[in-house]
């Protein structure tokens, strides 16, 4: 199984320890370009930002700067990161506090939230280098309020809808810039899960105005708003064990296919052997279709279980080195059903994966086996491991004939695309060795019957 693969329980342990290390190389560089932008911007702001909202007071400054800090400590874990329930203090704070200041205001709210476990040793200093760059969602309806010259929270509903869609693109713009330096999500999965984040700030903007109204001439009455975060800190604490439950689940999982994996190389060096061969090519394969985490972990438990069922399948049978007769041929074919049955009596994701070891010699066209599939009625995941088998197959040497080169491997891919194998994996993978190999010439003939 791939050392690499990006699953979800991965970046679940991986963003759970990060938190709590030195800042890697990668995350230095996203963070010092991130936080460098922020402070010009910020900067910038704060002296040619005009005189939206009141005048600044001193003691509210640092009543909204030291509630904000204590919200900061409740968290809510989504996919690879985290986020913070600010924005119930986030809102009335851009309208008691000068608009202008209110990003500043903000970043020093976050290094003020780590400064007692940076105190303590828990988390090293260097976590302080994240914290202007993760302050960049401050900018956005910062600079939207400035320029209406209107900070009142009974402002024009245009001007506080256009603040906060302001602070959802500038968010995702940042985070997005983030992984592109970082190289650790996609874009696609990256959307998923500022979704997420957005639904969550967008549920907490009504409050944070209401908050933001009741506070005005009594900028104390926003502390009304705390026990609420009492609550919420209560459910991230539990979000945190179920997911938690989920890393030690997912793990579980993956031992098992390990194993299973093990017993099929101990029964069939060979099946074993090019089981793990298709699971690289398969993820590489998911990679470049643009398939999400969940789609990738359902591809490379696939590839790696794919021909699990033929430890049920006599031996002779398996390693024959010529031709099968029919009868072998119709026993053989049983490995997919054998397969499924055997995922499906652990349960849970295995059964899943269970359905795509038994699609994964179903035919594009409807000729395949057991159930005679076509089309998109077969799974994603089983068409890729179709076609990633295929290919491994036929470049591969057997007992009965060498390895074809390949480039010949790849026009008969092409050859059979719209048959065999379904016409868009086939023309990514194609894309994608092309890509990575040079062609070499030609080779014995193709052997389309991978079992």
């Amino acid at each position: 199984m791939s050392a690499h693969t990006f699953t979800e329980s991965e970046r679940l342990r991986a963003s759970f320890a990060g938190r709590e290390q030195r800042v890697a190389d990668a995350e230095r560089r996203s963070a010092i370009l991130l936080g460098a932008g922020f402070l010009a911007a910020a900067l910038a702001l704060a002296i040619a930002g005009g005189d939206s909202g009141p005048t600044l007071s001193l003691p509210v400054a640092a009543l909204y700067v030291a509630a904000l800090a204590a919200t900061c400590h409740v968290r809510f874990d989504v996919g690879a990161g985290f986020t913070l329930p600010t924005q119930a203090l986030f809102v009335p704070m851009l309208f008691a506090l000068p608009v202008r200041l209110v990003p500043l205001l903000v970043a020093l709210s976050l290094a003020l939230a780590i400064a007692p476990a940076i105190a303590a040793g828990r988390v090293p200093l260097s976590r302080l280098l994240v914290v202007p760059g993760n302050s960049w969602f401050a900018i956005g309806p910062a600079l939207v309020l400035a320029l209406a010259h209107d900070s009142r929270p009974d402002a024009d509903w245009g001007v506080l809808a256009l603040a906060l869609a302001a602070q959802f693109t500038v968010d995702f713009s940042v985070n997005a810039v983030r992984e592109r330096v970082r190289k650790a999500v996609s874009l696609r999965e990256l959307a998923v899960e500022v979704r997420e984040v957005c639904l969550i700030d967008l549920a907490l903007a009504p409050l944070g105005l209401a908050a933001a109204i009741a506070s005005v001439g009594r900028p104390w009455a926003v502390l009304l708003i705390l026990p609420l975060f009492g609550v919420l800190k209560f459910f991230s604490k539990e979000r945190r064990a179920r997911l938690e439950q989920l890393i030690e689940l997912n793990d579980a999982y993956r031992g098992t296919a390990l194993l299973l994996g093990d017993v099929v190389e101990a029964d069939d060096t060979y099946t074993g052997a090019h089981c793990k061969d298709v699971v690289r090519l398969a993820l590489d394969l998911a990679r470049e279709l643009g398939l999400g985490v969940e789609e990738q972990r359902a591809v490379e438990f696939g590839a790696l279980l794919h021909d699990i069922g033929k430890i049920a399948v006599p031996k002779e049978i398996v390693n024959k080195p010529g031709k099968l007769d029919p009868r072998e041929w119709e026993i053989i074919k049983t490995h997919t059903v054998e397969g499924q049955r055997m995922l499906e009596r652990v349960g849970g994701f295995m059964g899943n994966v269970g359905h795509i070891v038994r699609c994964h010699h179903e035919r594009w066209d409807g000729g395949g086996y057991p159930d005679g599939l076509r089309g998109h009625d077969i799974p994603l995941a089983a068409r890729i491991i179709s076609c990633c088998d295929a290919f491994n197959a036929m470049t591969t040497n057997r007992p009965y004939r060498r390895a074809m080169p390949a480039a010949t491997a790849l026009a008969e891919l092409q050859e059979h695309a719209g048959s065999q194998f379904d016409p868009a994996v086939v023309g990514a993978l194609v894309s994608m060795i092309a890509r990575s190999r040079e062609p070499d010439g030609a080779g014995a003939p193709a052997v389309l019957e991978p079992v």
